[in-house]
């Protein structure tokens, strides 16, 4: 359907949000006419989101924005059992106090994209745990687990493509998409929520919810998926050669951040202003008919709307002037990424390529030496080409640091204490 009449498909769809819903029509009549609650689920796997699942911050975002409730689910009760979709193995089980503590972490990302409060259109913060870790399992299954067909499970593509490639599903997996379901029907007896959202992979777990409500007797429930997505190379969204695009500003600061957004390929601008920023759609075509040299500019801004929502305008108008202090001026910016060095180490002499390796800029020190060998490593902007360089206290420079550069975009300062 493609002239939605409702603000939030509207603005879903214009924007490339929306990859498939269980019914276009019955749910655009439902955002019409009352203001919808709707959630999304998320595994606290991790101390941190990654850019990855910023697609789904951003669809409660616009829920809200379009005047309706979000919900953030925090999967405290089904983390202890882990979403086997389209995983290769079981995950690895976490301790209660592990999940406990990534729920905690995790939580403070949302306050930047989401109004949490007791208002009608509030966001709520929910954590599964309250109704999964007290359930009895006769009585569950009874009353829940009777609804579930095991063939229909099977041939969910989640579980097939695992049986397929001969690999096995453990019984505890197999529960997920029942405990999933169960979210459902559990959010709307306690909030009245209509909708669950979530990747195009979480397909056939939603669809088990809307089923289970039919039979536990809620209302219509509906489902709306987003695409799976990746650059236009194929690469996997949230994803970096030096590993995860973090969102938690303790473990990635917004410096390389807004770099990350600011590399994006050309083929990928166009989409992620549209996804990932709250740039009116009208700017975002003008900006999309620029090319050339210009495409770099567009870039700038990308990344700075983009980590203004993470980490506020200060800190991305911060990154944007770093880079340019680097890049096109090729000063040395105080906000780059640092690490310190004991004062002996430089005094003696360190050597290049444990710098290098210490610095994150290589895995190894053979992978470190085929960025000297290629060119790519330089001191205070000075190319290197002896991997046996020692960095000592003669390449401190006048602003007590040393500069070490891996290519053009990637710098450390050396701070020695």
């Amino acid at each position: 359907m493609s002239e939605f009449k409702s603000d939030f498909l509207r603005t879903l769809h214009e924007r490339g949000f929306i990859h498939t819903t269980s019914d276009d029509a019955g749910l655009d009549e439902l955002f019409r006419k009352e203001i919808v609650t709707a959630y999304i689920g998320f595994d606290p796997t991790a101390p941190s989101l990654h850019a990855g699942g910023l697609i789904q911050i951003m669809m409660l975002h616009w829920l809200q924005a379009t005047g309706h409730r979000p919900i953030s689910l925090m999967g405290g009760g089904t983390g202890m059992v882990g979403d086997p979709s389209f995983k290769d193995e079981a995950r690895q089980l976490m301790t209660p106090e592990t999940i406990a503590a990534n729920i905690a972490s995790i939580k403070t990302v949302f306050s930047n994209y989401l109004r949490y409060g007791d208002g009608p259109t509030d966001a709520l913060m929910i954590n599964n745990a309250e109704w999964l870790l007290g359930i009895n399992y006769l009585e569950f299954l009874r009353d829940v687990g009777r609804h579930f067909s095991v063939n229909r499970m099977l041939s969910f593509d989640s579980v097939k493509t695992r049986l397929d490639r001969e690999q096995s599903l453990s019984f505890l997996e197999f529960n997920y998409m029942i405990l999933q379901a169960y979210d459902f029907v559990e959010l709307y007896k306690r909030t009245g929520c209509r909708l669950q959202m979530g990747g195009s992979d979480q397909w056939g777990n939603i669809i088990n919810g809307i089923d289970l409500g039919h039979r536990m007797g809620t209302p219509q429930l509906y489902a709306l998926t987003s695409p799976l997505l990746t650059t236009a190379s194929g690469a996997k969204m949230g994803k970096s050669v030096n590993g995860a695009i973090w969102l938690n500003p303790d473990m990635l600061g917004s410096y390389d951040f807004w770099q990350y957004w600011r590399n994006t390929e050309d083929a990928d601008v166009t989409r992620f202003l549209k996804l990932y920023t709250t740039l009116p759609m009208p700017e975002i075509e003008r900006l999309s008919r620029l090319g050339g040299s210009e495409i770099n500019e567009v870039k700038k801004i990308l990344a700075t709307e983009i980590t203004a929502m993470l980490h506020g305008r200060a800190a991305a108008e911060q990154a944007a002037e770093t880079a340019r202090k680097t890049f096109e001026e090729g000063g040395l910016a105080e906000n780059l990424p640092s690490i310190e060095v004991p004062a002996p180490e430089l005094e003696t002499g360190l050597g290049l390529l444990t710098l290098v390796v210490r610095a994150g800029l290589a895995a190894s020190n053979g992978e470190a030496r085929r960025h000297v060998q290629g060119g790519a490593v330089r001191i205070n902007d000075e190319q290197i080409n002896d991997e046996r360089r020692l960095i000592g206290s003669g390449d401190i420079t006048g602003d007590g640091v040393v500069k070490l550069s891996l290519g053009k975009k990637k710098h450390i300062l050396v701070r020695p204490v």
